[in-house]
């Protein structure tokens, strides 16, 4: 609906610039559209009664385009009409779990977290939560706005197949997300004084001057350069000054603040960051011991700077390479900062530069330092695949990069319990399982169980996180015998049955004595994928009949080897899906999606995401069939799934709603 916002706005700027007043009917019409689009069925009424007024009152336009208005006027009054039924209709549950979209008590202790929540500090873990009361899948259990947030510049959204593929103009993500608030906008503004930053509205852009914008402005070329961590470190930062927390920082800093933050007698920012912050917290010139690090004098931890600044920046398992990297960007930052506060200077702004320079510049080092382990991921759901067939393939895709003090208390696990989602900045951490009360509440730092073997999960925490995961997952595939995952298996070329072992693999039947090389089977998926690629790519272009044949071609050679739940063969079963769903063939769509849907539960489990997902496309493929029955009974499905993922009010919930209410106001056949 952002489009439709944005339109209004666009229209209402337009008519107080002049716009010419034989016009104004005509974008008068389209205003009343948009309202009616958002449900402003008052205001579009209201409109469309003005617009009548008018008429009578200045009977100028001419004849032929006076019978169009009327017209669409008799249109949209019908259209509001309508739409008046509908919502007095509408179903009471549904806008009750609509309406029920915050935390249910609050958390005295962490206000951004579900009552049914505490936080606990362990020598071994750290800081960590834990449930207080039996907890439900769906149950909301953390609802956080990021501290800082900056939008991923690099990130091409995709593209629809056809006709738009060839119209490439590398349009990012952002020039299509707002800069502060990341919502999805058509009719960016830009600021006034560069052209990179843009926003949904003016409203934005000048919060995002007020707080950190007003000094970025000059640097945009340099922060892009030196990338998305330094530029996350400098805004939380510029945010810092707006909470008073220069004695933080001083106590961070001690003596440099100031010397010359790279002067050969001055203690060194990375020297300096080695020291134990611990819980203290100074109050009235006097250090008070805080029961949790982050926390303030009452034991209450908040989405502040006092949060952020004691997040781990594990400066003793960094790389002295990565270190000093950190530490010459921190450093072209401070000068160039200095050297735009003196060309330039503002005497609005807080302080924050001159004397005080080195000292913010160890906070933004301190910060570098906090983000390899700290920084999440803000991802958003992005549409991809054909709009000519109507159904469409989703992906999560990194908007941009953000620092949550609340979710970075939370564990890792490769089988977590809790399930992540964000609407524009602002994080929601839902159960994904019943979990017991003294339970932790354990969340994903990327590696999972289901895409990616134990040694590689057990690698890439360590490389990046400094620890070795001993969640039960990783303890039970340690110990278990050489047999692959079912989404990873291959099948005896004579028996079928699943092979087993190392380098050679064996079939495990005993009547049967085939063996084969690991490589050599490898080598065979590698080459179905390439393959798959290529069907995919005859599907974007159009050649619907030849990517069909290379995929069913392709088809037949897996079943000679691979399990029937390999990952490659749900590939193939959607990319079939997709082309007959191109064709129109919905029934074959539908049996080839059914048989992807078996692989992704196969891998993921009955109640994953990338379930809800799986079930969304084949929803989508059943109504466009009009198979009622089993498109409610998918329907119902998916909401069940998606639901406690993303709670009431995602996209795909809100539009499987709508096939519903369609389908079950369509009469009987």
């Amino acid at each position: 609906m952002d489009e439709y916002e944005m339109c209004l706005k666009d229209i209402t700027r337009a008519q107080m610039h002049g716009y010419p007043e034989s016009l104004q009917p005509k974008v008068t019409l389209r205003k009343v559209e948009c309202l009616v689009t958002l449900g402003r069925l008052q205001e579009a009424g209201q409109t469309i009664r003005d617009l009548e007024s008018n008429f009578a009152a200045k009977p100028t336009v001419a004849a032929a385009q006076f019978q169009i208005l009327q017209r669409n006027l008799c249109r949209l009054k019908m259209k509001v009409q309508e739409r008046e039924r509908l919502t007095a209709t509408f179903p009471t549950t549904l806008t009750k779990i609509f309406e029920d979209m915050d935390l249910r008590e609050v958390n005295e202790q962490i206000p951004c977290a579900s009552s049914s929540v505490s936080l606990c500090m362990d020598p071994l873990r750290g800081r960590y939560l834990i449930a207080t009361e039996d907890i439900l899948p769906g149950e909301l259990l953390v609802k956080e706005d990021a501290f800082v947030s900056v939008l991923n510049p690099g990130e091409r959204p995709p593209l629809h197949h056809g006709l738009a593929s060839k119209w490439d103009t590398s349009v990012t993500n952002g020039d299509l997300y707002c800069h502060r608030c990341l919502t999805h906008t058509l009719a960016m503004v830009p600021c006034d004084g560069c052209s990179y930053a843009k926003y949904c509205s003016h409203e934005c852009m000048q919060q995002a001057w007020g707080l950190y914008h007003n000094r970025e402005c000059p640097l945009g070329g340099l922060l892009l350069t030196l990338g998305i961590f330094c530029h996350v470190a400098l805004r939380a930062t510029l945010l810092a000054r707006f909470e008073g927390a220069s004695k933080v920082i001083r106590k961070l800093s001690g003596e440099i603040s100031n010397k010359d933050m790279c002067s050969p007698e001055s203690e060194t920012p990375v020297h300096t960051l080695r020291s134990d912050l611990g819980g203290e917290s100074e109050e009235n010139g006097n250090i008070v011991q805080t029961p949790v690090p982050g926390c303030d004098v009452n034991g209450k931890y908040e989405n502040n700077y006092n949060a952020v600044f004691h997040l781990l920046p594990h400066t003793e398992h960094h790389s002295p390479e990565y270190k000093f990297l950190c530490a010459l960007s921190v450093s072209a930052l401070c000068k160039q900062l200095e050297a735009a506060n003196s060309s330039k200077p503002d005497a609005a702004a807080p302080p924050i530069l001159c004397s005080e320079l080195s000292t913010w510049g160890v906070a933004m080092l301190k910060h570098m330092l906090q983000l390899q382990c700290n920084a999440q991921a803000i991802t958003t759901i992005q549409q991809t695949g054909s709009e000519e067939n109507n159904v469409t393939n989703s992906r999560q895709v990194r908007l941009a990069t953000g620092i949550f003090p609340v979710v970075s208390l939370l564990n890792h696990s490769c089988s977590p319990n809790t399930s992540m989602s964000f609407i524009s900045t602002v994080a929601t951490v839902r159960a994904s399982e019943k979990i017991a009360k003294g339970q932790e509440i354990l969340h994903c730092y990327g590696p999972h169980h289901s895409r990616m073997a134990v040694t590689d999960r057990q690698q890439k925490l360590r490389a990046q996180y400094f620890f070795d995961c001993s969640c039960p997952v990783c303890q039970k595939e340690k110990h278990r015998a050489a047999v692959g995952p079912r989404w990873e298996a291959f099948c005896c070329g004579r028996c079928g049955a699943l092979l087993q072992g190392g380098d050679v693999l064996s079939c495990g039947s005993t009547s049967c004595m085939e063996s084969v090389s690991r490589d050599h089977l490898i080598s065979r998926v590698q080459d179905l994928q390439r393959q798959v690629g290529g069907a995919r790519k005859l599907l974007g272009n159009g050649q619907l009949e030849q990517a069909i044949q290379l995929l069913l071609g392709c088809r037949h050679d897996a079943e000679s080897f691979l399990s029937p739940e390999h990952s490659v063969v749900g590939e193939m079963e959607d990319a079939l899906a997709q082309a007959y769903a191109a064709l129109g063939d919905w029934q074959k769509s539908a049996a080839h999606l059914q048989k992807s849907l078996q692989v992704v539960e196969a891998q993921h489990g009955p109640s994953s995401v990338e379930m809800g997902h799986e079930l969304f496309k084949l929803a989508q493929l059943f109504f466009n069939g009009f198979a009622i029955p089993e498109a409610l009974n998918t329907i119902e499905r998916a909401e069940k799934v998606l639901l406690v993922h993303y709670g009431p009010c995602s996209d795909e919930i809100q539009e499987l709603q709508k096939m519903k209410s369609c389908l079950l106001d369509s009469p009987p056949i």
